[in-house]
């Protein structure tokens, strides 16, 4: 008996999961109590496996680990064991086609969703599909192709039952649900067209009314209600090309995107010799070369123009200055219903501000990492910095999100370095490691553990 006991405490003992891109509603906090700070490739490794390229991020059940990637034609859904890092199935499905993204985007970008069963993953190049414990397909559904400026990113979550798929894009964006059982359509909702967006949703639960999807897109956040895909409210005037998850604080939602006109709209004259074709000194919609062009002459003419279907020079001047106002981290009050862009940004924070990672709210200090190691600490109800750092050998650009737990942070650069920070409104450095790859996965942290995926490789590192 005691053996029997013994027996089922050790594969029971690895409970806490984190079954989404950067865990628990996107938040990336982890209730462990004893995350380690000194690791490395030679120390505090529990485990290091190779596997298949990729840059989705590990997601976890409570004894296993999923993760995406691809090789040659094939999109590749991995099942690890998280005691061992051994592989315990893997699942491929061939490519359907080819598509155009970002040299540092990759076909396996969309990090899975697991519902501590099943697990559920978006590529796209294919599709959706669910795969079960064992590894067997339980359904796909075909989707794309894509049209997105930089390929897609957005990864899937699950509410209430469904699986929800954001596809914004330069023609054709939506967000939809499909059922978690065998992949039926719910319900699809078409939103805006203009370049594309690559951030993943969160769920905001009111005190009133129903359960909520926030949804980042080029130049606004949305909420929608999650059992129809009604869109609910909005807030424009906000970055085009938004990468980061929504975070929920107690009265406020976070959120950044970039917004600034460098090198996204060319010069107005040189766009006259081009594509002015009845020279009068307009950009008309219809003289547009090419989709992309189109939109942005649209949304110019829209926020910044009198509707008129073309865009002259003063207009043209107005946005590139406009645009430049959008390019912030924002805090926002949820609502209920319509525009509430006058009425619910409570604040506006325009400096170092990062291009892919998404904020973190923890023990009442929101954090913000841009590229070259710039982390800043802010009130989150003021917007205040309350301090501003570089980690000193952490001084890449930085793609994987930051994460928390037991009163640290832990922030991963392209570079692969992962600094240790003591979390507080005067942060400080504690540790700082130096792996031998590169990294783009944000970090999974469970149990006291460190789940990390660099080019090659997934790390377990542990106290």
């Amino acid at each position: 008996l005691t053996c029997l006991l013994a027996t089922w405490i050790a594969g029971h003992a690895l409970a806490e999961e984190w079954p989404q891109f950067r865990g628990p509603n996107g938040t990336g906090l982890s209730t462990s109590a004893n995350a380690p700070v000194d690791f490395g490739p030679d120390r505090g490794v529990a485990w290091k496996v190779r596997v298949p390229a990729g840059k989705s991020s590990p997601v976890l059940s409570a004894r296993r680990i999923y993760l995406t990637g691809h090789e040659g034609d094939l999109r590749l859904v991995l099942c690890l064991d998280r005691a061992t890092g051994a592989e315990v199935w893997r699942h491929s499905v061939p490519a359907a086609r080819s598509e155009k993204r970002n040299r540092l985007n990759d076909p396996a970008s969309p990090t899975p969703v697991t519902d501590g069963e099943n697990v559920y993953a978006f590529f796209a190049e294919f599709g959706l599909l669910s795969c079960g414990p064992g590894g067997g397909e339980r359904w796909r559904v075909p989707l794309g192709p894509f049209a997105s400026e930089h390929g897609m990113a957005s990864s899937p979550i699950l509410v209430d039952g469904n699986v929800i798929v954001l596809a914004d894009q330069v023609e054709g964006s939506f967000i939809a649900a499909y059922r978690a059982s065998d992949g039926k359509l719910v319900w699809k909702t078409p939103r805006h067209d203009f370049v594309g967006g690559y951030a993943t949703p969160a769920v905001y639960r009111p005190a009133e009314g129903p359960l909520q999807l926030l949804v980042p897109g080029p130049n606004e956040l949305a909420g929608y209600a999650a059992g129809t895909g009604e869109r609910l409210w909005w807030v424009r005037s906000l970055g085009y090309q938004p990468k980061s998850v929504p975070v929920i604080g107690r009265d406020a939602v976070y959120i950044h995107a970039l917004g600034g006109a460098e090198g996204r709209f060319p010069v107005f004259d040189d766009l006259i010799k081009q594509i002015d074709k009845n020279h009068d000194g307009k950009l008309a919609y219809d003289e547009a070369s090419s989709t992309g062009l189109r939109k942005r002459l649209e949304l110019i003419d829209t926020e910044f123009g009198n509707r008129d279907r073309e865009v002259d020079a003063e207009e043209f001047k107005r946005a590139l200055k406009g645009f430049e106002s959008w390019n912030a981290l924002v805090a926002i009050r949820p609502a209920a219903r319509g525009d509430v862009t006058r009425t619910n940004v409570l604040w506006r924070f325009y400096r170092s501000l990062p291009d892919v990672p998404s904020p973190l709210l923890y023990q009442d200090v929101l954090y913000i990492v841009r590229d070259g190691g710039i982390l800043t600490s802010l009130d989150p109800a003021t917007g205040e910095v309350l301090h501003q750092g570089r980690l000193p050998l952490g001084t890449h650009a930085y793609y994987a999100s930051p994460i928390a737990a037991a009163g640290k942070l832990y922030l991963a650069s392209e570079g692969g370095t992962v600094t240790v920070v003591r979390a507080g409104a005067q942060w400080e450095v504690l540790a700082t490691s130096v792996l031998d790859e590169e990294c783009y996965a944000t970090p999974a942290l469970a149990d006291g553990r460190i789940y990390l995926r660099t080019s090659g490789s997934l790390y377990c590192f542990s106290r």
